[in-house]
């Protein structure tokens, strides 16, 4: 009998409602791991967070970070709270920390619109909306983070920065997604998102994405501007398959995206690189509902589905990869008999939609 492949995760849960959400999903996780065999979890809950920061004075602390290098994957809630800043006013995000430590220069956020929700676009081809906007996530205009100047109080200045080694790993990546979605019935075509009219860089961007779609015959490849792009996602999202980009452009076209699906609260996505990966739901810390129960445990749920299939493909582990489709289809499946949480205009709260989810895994 062939023995089982344990993995061990790093449960990061946050600040607001993403402990709320965390819970529930981690019992999902637990629940899908008994119910497919295969493969088992180990959950170790970690600190990490505003609420952290101001209470011990680390936002990320050494031993946390150990702790998330070590682990096998990292499961992250909403972290920052807008109330709790630095000295310098800017949010208290360790999640950005973590990408530039671990090296995630592929911020994944997929684009999928759940059966049986309402889609803000009243074309039906929207209803069955599915593609996935890569975000360089270590780079671009955010390395400037913490080392923007102020003169004099009279000009401010950060600076973008895009280089070879992490774009040509960006495109790389794109491509082996296209080949991954063309497996599963999509086009395989990955449009390059930039303002290459405009700056050096962008331009400097796009013939990277040149070099490395000459490597990837097989697959269509794509130029578009940020601005059109942005057009586009409103106007025909349906014509997109994989879209990457720079990270400060991806920070805005991904909240576009989710957008298109109904909101936040059913954005999964993943952060991920050569040998680690985060997997995060898109929302913050919403402190304005935290406590109600009311928060939308979906896109936290879907963060594990991610994080379950990333495992299976990374260890060779199918089980794994069975278990995150199991989770996408119980959520189908809750929402296509009728459930419809609080940001959908109905009334589940974060429990009973938990709840209905587990109920519904088969």
């Amino acid at each position: 009998m062939p023995s089982t492949q344990s993995f061990q995760i790093a449960v990061l849960p946050g600040d607001g409602i993403g402990t709320e959400v965390m819970e529930p999903a981690c019992a999902i996780l637990e629940k899908v791991a008994a119910l497919r065999g295969g493969f088992s979890l180990t959950l170790e809950t970690l600190p990490a967070g505003a609420a952290c920061w101001r209470d011990t004075g680390e936002a990320l602390p050494a031993a946390t970070m150990a702790a998330a290098r070590a682990a096998d994957a990292i499961l992250l809630g909403a972290m920052g709270d807008p109330a709790i800043r630095y000295p310098d006013g800017t949010e208290i995000s360790p999640q950005l920390d973590l990408r530039i430590d671990l090296g995630l220069y592929a911020g994944v956020r997929p684009v999928r619109a759940i059966p049986g929700l309402p889609c803000p676009l009243a074309d039906p081809r929207a209803q069955k909306l599915d593609f996935v906007l890569i975000r360089e996530s270590t780079e671009g205009l955010f390395a400037s983070r913490g080392k923007g100047t102020v003169e004099n109080d009279a000009v401010a200045r950060d600076t973008l920065e895009i280089t070879r080694k992490t774009s040509e790993r960006l495109f790389d990546f794109a491509f082996a997604l296209a080949a991954q979605r063309r497996r599963q019935g999509h086009e395989g075509v990955v449009t390059c998102v930039d303002k290459a009219n405009v700056f050096k860089s962008f331009a400097f961007f796009r013939r990277v994405f040149d070099e490395r779609a000459a490597k990837h015959p097989a697959f269509g490849a794509r130029h578009a501007y940020v601005d059109a792009t942005a057009l586009d996602m409103i106007r025909k999202p349906w014509s997109f398959d994989v879209l990457v980009t720079e990270n400060m452009f991806g920070d805005i076209l991904s909240d576009l995206g989710a957008g298109l699906i109904g909101g936040m609260g059913v954005a999964p996505s993943a952060d991920i690189g050569d040998t680690h990966a985060v997997f995060q739901p898109c929302h913050g810390s919403a402190p304005d509902i935290a406590g109600l129960g009311r928060a939308n445990p979906i896109a936290t749920i879907l963060s594990g589905a991610m994080m379950l299939e990333w495992l299976g493909e990374r260890h060779g582990v199918p089980a794994c990869g069975d278990a995150g489709l199991m989770i996408r289809q119980a959520v189908d499946r809750v929402f296509t008999d009728g459930l419809r949480p609080f940001d959908f205009g109905g009334t589940a709260g974060t429990g009973l939609v938990a709840g209905a989810v587990i109920g519904a895994l088969k």
